[in-house]
């Protein structure tokens, strides 16, 4: 099975913490030349340095904050007009707050739209040329389980996954012919600050401790645990290498078995 990746240089958007972070090891571990994106340049130049080299690669950044679609564009953009194609992309940032549906203020929709479908968007079609010209290009996007079965409390979260997930969908059927392959990662509850954040809004609004609220969500797991950034991943990373290429246009919960539908 051929998951080996060097010569291949990937964009981690989100690259600094949590799923992104671990995916950028995972990539790299395989071979792949990394450009991590994110808002933070000290957080970028740190993760930077912890990156496997063993197969001599060349890792890289890009100082850019989702809240601006366009600058992310144009500064990657500007990175591959420097440094030559890149053709695998991960796509990952940090989910809209949550909160009932019927609280939520309108605006949140398009924030939730403009760092998640519009920047998605915007990077694909900086990086499609030169996936096409390689023959060769994966995009990965880390969304949520949410697309199969909406979550209590996220419902800006839903509504914008969902519209992520058939954006990706829809681009899978118009790009496959390429060479390239449009797939989504959900990951289940997942040991992340997000995941930490989540619990202890829930544990505040229902006055209880975050302790009952984890083991209530650790009983709707069959695996009766979290899982590790790591885990979620090993999916993203096998996903991203040509033993992937003809799985494109599909869902893969990695969740424990949490979710209830096939």
């Amino acid at each position: 099975m051929n998951i080996e990746l060097k010569g291949k240089t990937a964009l981690v958007c989100g690259g600094t913490d949590g799923i992104g972070r671990a995916s950028a090891v995972e990539l790299a571990t395989l071979g792949a030349n990394v450009v991590l994106m994110a808002r933070s340049e000290e957080k970028l130049q740190k993760v930077l340095e912890s990156l496997p080299v063993q197969h001599w690669q060349k890792h890289d950044y890009i100082v850019a904050d989702f809240i601006n679609p366009e600058a992310v564009r144009d500064s990657t953009s500007n990175y591959i007009k420097k440094n030559g194609n890149i053709q695998i992309l991960i796509n990952n940032t940090g989910g809209p707050p949550s909160g009932a549906l019927l609280n939520v203020d309108a605006e949140e929709f398009y924030k939730g739209f403009d760092m998640h479908l519009k920047c998605s968007h915007y990077l694909t079609q900086t990086l499609f040329e030169g996936m096409k010209d390689s023959r060769y290009g994966r995009i990965v996007n880390i969304i949520s389980t949410s697309v199969k079965i909406p979550i209590s409390g996220l419902g800006v979260s839903n509504t914008v996954r969902g519209a992520m997930a058939s954006w990706s969908k829809t681009l899978a059927n118009e790009i496959a012919m390429y060479g390239i392959t449009v797939n989504n990662v959900l990951p289940g509850f997942t040991m992340t600050n997000r995941l930490e954040s989540l619990i202890a809004k829930k544990a505040e609004s229902r006055e209880i401790g975050e302790s009952e609220v984890e083991s209530e969500m650790l009983a709707t797991i069959p695996a009766a645990r979290f899982a590790d950034p790591e885990e979620v991943a090993n999916a993203v990373a096998f996903l991203s290498t040509p033993a992937a290429a003809y799985i494109n246009g599909i869902n893969l919960p990695v969740d424990g078995g949490r979710l209830g539908c096939l």
